[in-house]
């Protein structure tokens, strides 16, 4: 079977969306239509699956309305027939393990209520452009404690990943510790793709993620040669606040994009920020707020 990397894109891009509510479904047909994308509605997954074994459509949202194993069976029933749609699962009521096994089949997204109906409409406009996107993550190895993930150096691919690990719900993980791993996560994730792997989706990025009882542990690599930071002089990690004007006119000159105060975002985010000798390695620590004991 052709790489849908390869195939052209259909003129008229058909979408079908299962019920999520007049304001969802509002909201997502005025994000598709906008683009000239001919819009479906169903009611449910039967419905959907019916309709999807005899149309060709380019994009699939489910409904909020269902719970995320069923979402997830319905993902696999529809990949059976159609293996490269994308499709963007909704789930108000989710159950640990259901973003990893959802992106270990090969769901475009995942949303676990509550989300925010932009980040949505953000990642229905990625899918709606992206049409080279199913081979740009792959589950190398998960348990529940550790996962290891490879990732297409781009920016799409970046966004989808660091999308996954927003819907990551954990009881153990306060929600301030969660927002400040997935941001300094992005930022080193897009650090590695542009340094070391160029933006070049012929090359990947090796990610591991490692959760320990008072710990969350992530190691990215990415496919360059290193670097020592010593001679990065455009790394606004490493600078003073006086010298960031000077920085960002020294990006602007290599023609790179506005970067490094990434790198300083993140050694703020987290514990521990820590670099292989080589350079093309890093690994963040994040240590856990300790849980309230109960009531005696």
């Amino acid at each position: 079977m052709p790489s849908p990397c390869i195939a052209s894109i259909s003129v008229a891009q058909t979408a079908l969306v299962i019920d999520s509510g007049p304001e969802l479904n509002e909201l997502l047909t005025g994000v598709l239509s906008k683009d000239g994308w001919v819009v479906e509605h169903v009611a449910n997954h039967e419905e959907a699956l019916d309709l999807a074994r005899r149309e060709g459509f380019d994009l699939i949202i489910t409904g909020r309305k269902t719970r995320g194993p069923e979402d997830i069976e319905f993902l696999r029933r529809i990949r059976g027939s159609r293996p490269h749609v994308r499709l963007i699962i909704l789930a108000d009521e989710w159950t640990p393990g259901d973003v990893l096994t959802a992106m270990r089949e090969g769901a475009f997204s995942y949303f676990c209520a509550p989300f925010q109906p932009e980040t949505l409409a953000d990642s229905v406009r990625s899918a709606m452009n992206d049409p080279c996107w199913d081979d740009g993550i792959e589950v190398l190895s998960a348990t529940p404690e550790w996962v290891r993930v490879m990732a297409r150096c781009d920016i799409e691919t970046a966004n989808r990943l660091v999308s996954f690990l927003q819907n990551v719900r954990d009881p153990n993980i306060s929600e301030d510790d969660r927002s400040d791993i997935v941001t300094a996560f992005r930022e080193i994730l897009l650090n590695a793709m542009e340094h070391g792997g160029h933006f070049d989706p012929s090359h990947h990025v090796e990610i591991g993620f490692v959760k320990a009882r008072r710990a969350v542990i992530c190691k990215v690599k990415d496919p360059g040669q290193g670097f020592s930071q010593e001679e990065i002089r455009h790394a606004a990690s490493e600078k003073t606040p006086e010298d960031l004007l000077s920085h960002v006119a020294v990006r602007e000159q290599k023609g790179l994009r506005p970067g490094g105060f990434g790198l300083l975002m993140a050694k703020k985010l987290v514990d521990e920020l820590i670099y292989s000798e080589q350079g093309n390695e890093v690994v963040l620590v994040k240590y856990l707020e300790k849980p309230a004991k109960s009531a005696a």
